[in-house]
């Protein structure tokens, strides 16, 4: 049988409010291990797309509809999730809305990307994170 790594996704979501003015980037702190706070995600199920796996995700740990913007990119450090190999594409998307904590997260925070607590995030979301701010001249 071949093994290969998990394959999983994670959201960037800048979220907007009703009037169209960006409010934050969200992420989730974690119900289950490793803790910490993290960016939302998950695996990717057999017959699923990447970019539905994305929005599905989304849906279950934030309660949001979410619209992709584009792939930041692929991360496969073999090293980045200590339960086993994990692969993961993460994309930048926009939602507008009151997100709520459910499914994998216990609880949602809002940062401005300034404020990011960038040493307590798990994985390599803090590598993540910090692609980001460069992409975006941040």
């Amino acid at each position: 049988m071949i093994k290969t790594p998990h394959i999983a996704t994670d959201g960037i979501i800048k979220l907007y409010n009703k009037q169209n003015i960006f409010q934050g980037i969200i992420f989730i702190e974690r119900l289950n291990p490793p803790f910490g706070i993290a960016l939302p995600g998950g695996f990717v199920d057999i017959g699923e797309k990447v970019e539905d796996a994305l929005v599905r995700e989304m849906k279950e740990e934030v309660s949001l509809d979410v619209t992709i913007e584009k792939l930041l990119g692929i991360y496969s450090d073999p090293k980045r999730d200590s339960r086993f190999h994990t692969v993961s594409a993460v994309y930048i998307c926009n939602a507008i809305g009151e997100p709520k904590a459910a499914d994998d997260a216990k609880e949602v925070f809002i940062y401005h990307p300034k404020e990011i607590p960038l040493d307590k995030l798990v994985f390599d979301h803090k590598e993540i994170i910090q692609n980001y701010l460069q992409e975006e001249n941040l």
